[in-house]
């Protein structure tokens, strides 16, 4: 799942960006690591290359822009911007990811969506918490240095024009996020949604009061364990990740708004108000309420209130549901294990309301005849595996739309490179600079012939027969759920009287 960050600079020291790429530093400090001779570590491994500086570094470029248009002036002024596309870990094992791909993406990206603008783009194997996702830094100056062409989502000359500086809107952020799901998409890569908010937000600040609170915690609880004492807590947990559990415990178990205002009051001792639309919540021994917005979507008012009418509604079911069949227990298994009186007075009730409610659901559907049941129950069998057959032949479909649209992609965005390939002076150079691109070209014209396909299909016509084969397989779905629903009820029932039949024959020769 690509993620997608945004970091604003003031610094007027260009050059620390690059170094920060570079070298190792220390991730709470920020300080360089040095070596036994003094010297900074270089990072193990990196991919790094500048665009749009000509024949000066990065640094120097972005100096010779704002001396060029007298920007960047004042130390409050934004200097430089930076974004950080961070892929899933498991596109490296499962998607074929390499930090030559990502550096290519993050390339391609950076002179897409930033044209003009002097930038870095740098390729990490690994992040802060080590769990091997491949990430991108793109670093750029924010005065561009030329006027590029106009795009659709450019809406102000500064977006454009040469001497205008680069300004992080929401706007400007909703469209890369767009751009980042579409890359992973192209590419074949895991992907979230990146505009609908985030179940559990988790600010800079928060992430870092994290870690630092998880390393003085794996401190004390070493110290505890080498005096022999048991620690009494492995994870650290920020005021935020507690009001989330807390929360969330309680709205599981609420079915109004004012239950879930009591439960958290009495329980937590969590005060909770609306205001504007929106829902804030103060902690016990705070005196600042913390909003819904800063906790995450599932403790907003839309997403509590949705719950709330969920669970409602659930408890509403659950009382009224009269169709319900158990199954028959055989007592005289049971009662081999000496449970006592008691579980067979249990049994024998459970029994005698499963019994009750087996008849009832019998003469509602007219099958109280054996045959009439048994011939529906080999109706609803046809019905149900020939309903699951073509659910699965419209899945094994709708994979194979999605594998030819992402391979169409991939040949539309490659065949330009692959066409300059072929009238290269140095072909081996130029296959090692776009190996990625070339790699995804031939994937594509590979799954193109071994499945003789001659013509390249519309992106809308492949897009649209997704669709119908989706609403295909929603109805064929439903028809195959209310089968089998129906289906284990009426076996259920057969099963029932033929067990209740089984042990009153006994009964009755004892009488």
């Amino acid at each position: 799942m690509a993620t997608l960050k945004h970091i604003a600079s003031k610094n007027s020291d260009y050059s620390a960006a690059e170094t920060y790429l570079v070298y190792q530093h220390d991730e709470f400090s920020g300080k360089k690591i040095l070596d036994e001779q003094s010297r900074p570590k270089l990072r193990e491994s990196y991919i790094l290359d500048t665009l749009e500086c000509g024949e000066a570094s990065f640094a120097m470029a972005c100096l010779l822009a704002n001396r060029k248009y007298d920007k960047n002036n004042h130390p409050d002024d934004i200097k430089s911007h930076q974004y950080i596309i961070s892929f899933d870990p498991r596109d490296a094992a499962e998607n074929g990811l390499t930090m030559e791909k990502a550096q290519a993406l993050g390339l391609n990206f950076c002179k897409e969506n930033f044209p003009g603008h002097p930038a870095i783009v740098c390729t990490h194997p690994d992040g802060h918490n080590h769990s091997g996702n491949i990430h991108v830094h793109i670093v750029i100056g924010s005065v561009r240095t030329r006027e590029v062409e106009r795009k659709p989502y450019m809406q102000k000359p500064r977006d454009w024009r040469e001497g205008m500086k680069h300004s992080s809107t929401a706007q400007t952020m909703r469209h890369l996020r767009v751009e980042v799901m579409e890359m992973c998409e192209g590419a074949g890569l895991y992907q979230i949604d990146l505009l609908n908010g985030s179940k559990e937000r988790v600010s800079e600040a928060e992430y870092w009061v994290r870690r630092r609170g998880q390393l003085k915690l794996d401190r004390e609880n070493a110290a505890l364990t080498a005096a022999g004492q048991q620690p009494r807590q492995k994870k650290f947990e920020t005021v935020k990740d507690t009001l989330r559990k807390q929360i969330s415990s309680v709205l599981h178990r609420a079915t109004s708004f004012e239950d879930f205002s009591d439960k958290l009051m009495q329980q937590y001792g969590i005060a909770v108000k609306e205001s504007r639309g929106q829902l804030s919540y103060l902690p016990a021994g705070r005196t600042k309420f913390i909003r819904a917005k800063h906790l995450g979507d599932n403790y907003d008012k839309e997403a509590v209130l949705a719950t709330l009418t969920a669970n409602a509604e659930h408890k509403t079911k659950v009382q009224s549901k009269q169709d319900t069949i158990g199954k028959l227990i055989d007592i005289q298994s049971r009662m081999t294990e000496d449970k006592g009186i008691g579980y067979k007075r249990w049994i024998t009730k459970h029994n005698l309301k499963a019994m009750a409610q087996t008849l009832i659901f019998l003469e509602e559907k007219g099958l109280t005849d054996e045959v009439a049941l048994d011939q529906r129950i080999t109706e609803l069998d046809t019905k149900f595996h020939e309903s699951l057959a073509v659910v699965k032949d419209l899945e094994t479909r709708m994979a194979d739309n999605k594998t030819l649209r992402r391979h169409a992609a991939a040949y539309t965005s490659t065949k330009n490179i692959a066409q300059q390939l072929k009238t290269a002076n140095r072909p081996a150079a130029f296959e090692e600079q776009h190996r990625a691109e070339l790699t995804a070209y031939r994937a594509a014209v590979a799954y193109f012939k071994a499945n003789n396909i001659t013509k390249l299909p519309s992106p809308k016509k492949l897009e649209a027969e997704y669709a119908q084969l989706a609403s295909e397989k929603a109805k064929f779905y439903e028809q195959y759920k209310e089968a089998k629903e129906e289906l284990l009820k009426l076996k259920t029932a057969k099963q029932n009287v033929a067990s209740f039949f089984r042990e009153e024959e006994p009964a009755q020769q004892e009488r």
